[in-house]
Order: structure tokens, then sequence, then C-alpha cells
């Protein structure tokens, strides 16, 4: 049986709403061959957008490839972290050493394991290094792969971000976007979570990766395609809410997608059976799911100075613009309006909040009734 309200990992089908048009868009951009680019904070569905497109194409004449890089450190971790991807992903257990790939592993001594158990992941090991390979090597292995099969390949990068922490970053976005500007049997489609540093990296005329591809900035997912979804949920449990309370739900957290999904389910596991929530059940609801995270808010804000916190007093109290006025200066204690960029850029920088059309928001919601309850 199919669990409801899942939140914090990518989810199925079965826990997938909304997105209706950005599913329609980018599976378009597979199927054209077209770059795609996609922005949003954290737990907002990334991943499990691009996972949903990439489950249409099972049996299909495009092959996707999906990886993760947040834990890559270097330029050659990518490296070696890509190769590994693309070939596990593109090729069965027993076509690992296909004819396209032997001059790439010939001159390594790969460990690749491969279990008795059919369901199990082929265990891969290179140890690609500077001695070994060139980055345009690697970087064309997809390439070559998707000419020889004749097939497209789609690689789809999460926490792509993390190349704008390589030492040398410029330099390595642009071997990147050199080699991958000539590919056309593979496109990509690359996401990540900080906005700010996507936002450096795509958005710069100055950088390589500038109008790389079609760039979509992932939206809340509004009530109305959250409405069915919840209650259907609540019903195949054996239990009930209204559309009311959907909206309530929906309301409190922003429409953030995680936190529905996880406010929902708190609710969902107060009920017995046939029973329905009711608006007196919110309040330990939000207190449950505040108290969840704490941990972590507590770790965001351990780090910053007085000002940083007064700032963030500032935005929770509703004051999005205006820091340069004396009057708000005054009454939060941001010192003086030279600061304000510093305290600005550090917040952002730390993801705790995003500018937009020239006002300042949190980027968390909980984060926020947290924030508020505790310091303001």
């Amino acid at each position: 049986m199919e669990k409801s309200f899942v939140y914090g990992i990518a989810v199925t089908d079965y826990n997938f709403t909304g997105r209706i048009e950005e599913t329609r868009r980018l599976k378009a951009n597979f199927e054209a061959g077209i770059n795609s680019i996609l922005i949003s904070p954290r737990r907002w569905g990334k991943t499990s957008l691009v996972d949903h497109v990439c489950r249409q194409f099972v049996d299909n004449d495009i092959i996707t490839v999906r990886l993760d890089i947040f834990g890559c450190k270097t330029e050659y971790d990518f490296y070696n972290m890509l190769a590994v991807a693309v070939l596990k992903q593109t090729a069965s257990k027993v076509q690992l050493w296909m004819d396209e790939a032997r001059d790439f592993l010939a001159r390594l001594t790969p460990k690749i394991g491969i279990p008795i158990d059919p369901t199990s992941e082929i265990s891969v090991s290179l140890g690609i290094t500077p001695e070994t390979h060139t980055p345009e090597e690697i970087l064309n292995l997809v390439e070559t792969i998707a000419m020889r099969k004749k097939r497209h390949i789609v690689v789809c990068i999460d926490e792509f971000q993390q190349v704008g922490e390589f030492d040398n970053t410029k330099e390595v976005q642009a071997k990147l976007r050199s080699v991958w500007q000539h590919h056309h049997y593979t496109s990509y489609c690359l996401y990540g979570s900080k906005r700010h540093m996507m936002s450096k990296i795509f958005l710069n005329r100055s950088m390589p990766f500038y109008q790389f591809g079609d760039l979509l900035w992932l939206q809340k997912i509004p009530t109305n395609d959250w409405m069915d979804y919840i209650i259907s949920h609540f019903e195949t449990a054996g239990k009930h809410i209204s559309e009311q309370m959907v909206e309530r739900i929906c309301e409190t957290v922003d429409n953030y997608p995680s936190y529905v999904q996880h406010l929902a389910l708190i609710l969902l596991n107060y009920l017995p059976q046939g029973g329905s929530v009711t608006e007196d059940m919110m309040p330990s609801a939000i207190s449950e799911l505040i108290s969840t995270n704490e941990a972590l808010y507590m770790q965001q804000v351990e780090p910053l100075s007085g000002y940083q916190m007064n700032l963030l007093k500032a935005i929770v109290s509703g004051i999005h613009s205006g820091y340069n006025e004396k009057r708000v200066r005054s009454m939060f204690d941001l010192g003086s309006p030279s600061n304000m960029v510093r305290l600005r850029d550090a917040l952002i920088e730390r993801d705790l909040i995003y500018s937009e059309m020239q006002q300042l928001h949190l980027t968390d919601p909980v984060f926020g009734l947290w924030f508020k309850k505790r310091f303001v």
C-alpha cells in the first residue's frame, strides 16, 4: 500500500500532485533536446518533478541519466560521479564493458561489483584523475555513447550549484559549457536549491552558463492543485477533511510543498478511523510541525550576528522593504544604511531569505513561524 503524504524525499506518482505545466514544458524540452535549468528553494519538489518526467521515458528512444552532485567538493569528484552515472545508467549489467567505453576504461583499473540479486545496484568505482583523462574526454563520454546507441540521452544533474563552489569555478564552468554546447545527441537538465548560487551561474552575463538553456523558476503548488489530492488521500485512509481545512493547511505553510505534505500527515495521524479534521486540531499540529524542525532552525540562527537577527525580526514582522528609512533602522536596530547590503547578502548567502522585486522574504515559512514564536 502506498504511503500518504510523503515529505523530505522525492515522491512517486501516488504522492505527486500539480506541476502540470512544468511537466509538459520539461518533457517537451527533453524530447526536443533543449537544455533545461530549474531553480527553486530546497524541498519545493524539483527532484520529484524531474523524476516524474524521467519515468515517462522508460522504454523510449530517450535515455535519462540522473545524478546528485551535492557531495562533490572538487572538479574531479564531479567527473568521477558523472562518468559512473553515465556508464551505470546507459548499460545493462552484461553491457557494462561495451565497445564505446573500452577505450575510456582501458587506462583505469575500475572496480565493478555485479551483485547476485538482480534488483541490487551495480557498484562502480573508476578513480579518474588528471593523469588518466582530460576533462574533455570525460565530458564527451555520454555523447559518444548516445551516438553509438543512436538514442538521445538527457543528463539530469541535481544540486548543480556545487559547481560554483569548486576552485577556479569559472574556469571549470567554461570547460563544461565549451564541451556541452557542441553535443547534439545529449542534452542537460541542471537544477539546484540555492537560488543565489544558481542565479550567479545562469543569470550573470559574465559567466559561461549564461543563457545555456530554458530557465524554469519553480513556483509553489497552488491550493487548487492540493485540494483533490489531500481530500482523496484522507478518504483512502478512511478519514475526512473539508476543503476549508485543506485551504487552512496551505495558508499556514504558504503552499510550501514539503510542509503541506508534512502538516497533512500530522493531521491524518491525529484522526481515528472515520474522523474528520477540525480547526481546534490545528494549533497542536502546527506546534508539532515546528517542533520537528526546531533543531535545524537552531543550527541556522546560531552563527548569526545581532544585526542579522534583527533583520530577520524585521522581515518576520512584515517589513519587506524600506530598511534604510530611519524609522525602520531605529525600530529594529539595523545599524547604518551601508550595513544593510552586508546584512542582506549574508542572509541570502545562508539561504535564509531571498530578494524579489526589491523586497526581502523568508525562504522557509515554518522557520518564520518558529522564529516569530522564539524571538519576536
